[in-house]
């Protein structure tokens, strides 16, 4: 079984704030990644390990990613090598989650081999002063031995990101749908108000609840890059250091609130709405805020698959949701009229998520 790491320095929730300072400049060149960066979720999903917070979120994949660890043979090398290296704690190497991910596993792992032995000695020293490094770790300079490590971050996504890699594109692309609706209704504020909850627009600087640190971020032109990420709970969080190209990572909506004991069917849907649609109709149009599959229909408004489905097909049919297959999954996001039905639908000040 794997042994919980307790950092020295371990996340508390608290007001410790990051900063961002946008230039006019910054506002347009404010992106979200086209796709995941699987070492940001390699990141998160580490950090899952060293905390019972938000566990009822990743329960299943907890259920079965335990057993492929140990039928792999990686419960060890985890607990003396991956979680010292990505400590829940005030600060973990950003040579670690290279920029480069979002264009693969592989083009990520390259970055992490051509980084700078300087760097990755400075960082790792910087680990040690924080929370602890372990002994071995002031030896990641020599290509050697980020050889070996690489190969123990690919064994790793390989077992425990890939298998389901399909869950973690449908809620990003779910999330990059959202926050465009977000841009296309509000311009730039709406896309940076509509990060999340722990974080607040308030022009020309966005307030970021960071539990790791009080910091101030300053563009200075560079832009942001806006990056959804599967595995990171409650909080964004981003790089320590200023100097590199700046990007936020936000975690994905579905995971804003724990249910006492799992997933719970949504809240009523607006009354106005479900005299026009039905009960179960409309509140499967609320489930599709924010991006949903057939199945998180379904549990949102406590029907079968099937009816989930018959559902979806109406709203589609009717122009307000609009459908999308990955693979073995359908992800159902609104249309410009869904959201403008939703919209109208839901009293002043009442969010819909």
């Amino acid at each position: 079984m794997l042994l919980r790491l307790t950092a020295k320095a371990e996340f508390v929730e608290g007001n410790k704030m990051l900063r961002i300072h946008f230039e006019d400049a910054d506002l347009g060149s404010v992106r979200v990644a086209a796709a995941p960066n699987p070492f940001w979720e390699i990141a998160g999903s580490l950090h899952r390990f060293q905390t019972r917070n938000g566990r009822w979120a990743y329960a299943s994949w907890f259920r079965t990613v335990r057993p492929r660890l140990r039928d792999n043979g990686l419960e060890r090398a985890i607990r003396t090598v991956l979680l010292p290296l990505f400590p829940r704690a005030a600060y973990f190497p950003d040579f670690l989650t290279p920029g480069q991910g979002v264009d693969g596993l592989a083009a990520g792992c390259e970055a992490i081999l051509a980084t700078c032995p300087r760097r990755v000695a400075e960082e790792v020293e910087r680990l040690d002063r924080t929370v602890g490094a372990p002994p071995w770790a002031a030896r990641l300079g020599s290509l050697e031995e980020r050889r070996e490590l690489v190969r123990l971050l690919r064994l790793y996504h390989d077992t425990c990101i890939a298998p389901y890699e399909e869950t973690i594109r449908t809620r990003f692309d779910a999330e990059r749908a959202a926050l465009g609706r977000g841009f296309l209704d509000g311009g730039v504020g709406g896309l940076l108000g509509g990060v999340g909850p722990s974080t607040r627009w308030i022009p020309p600087v966005l307030h970021v609840d960071f539990p790791p640190a009080e910091q101030e971020l300053r563009l200075n032109g560079r832009g942001l890059t806006l990056l959804p990420t599967y595995f990171c709970w409650r909080n964004p969080t981003s790089l320590a250091d200023p100097a590199l190209p700046p990007v936020l990572c936000s975690p994905v909506r579905g995971h804003a609130a724990a249910p006492s004991t799992g997933p719970q069917p949504a809240d009523e849907p607006p009354v106005p709405l479900a005299v026009l649609l039905g009960r179960t109709r409309a509140g499967a149009l609320c489930a599709v805020a924010t991006g949903a599959t057939t199945g998180e229909i379904a549990r949102a408004v406590g029907v079968s698959a099937a009816s989930a489905s018959r559902h979806a097909t109406a709203l589609r049919d009717a122009g307000l949701i609009t459908s999308n297959r990955y693979a073995t999954m359908v992800l159902h996001t609104l249309t410009p009229a869904g959201a403008s039905v939703l919209r109208a639908a839901v009293p002043a000040g009442q969010g819909s998520s």
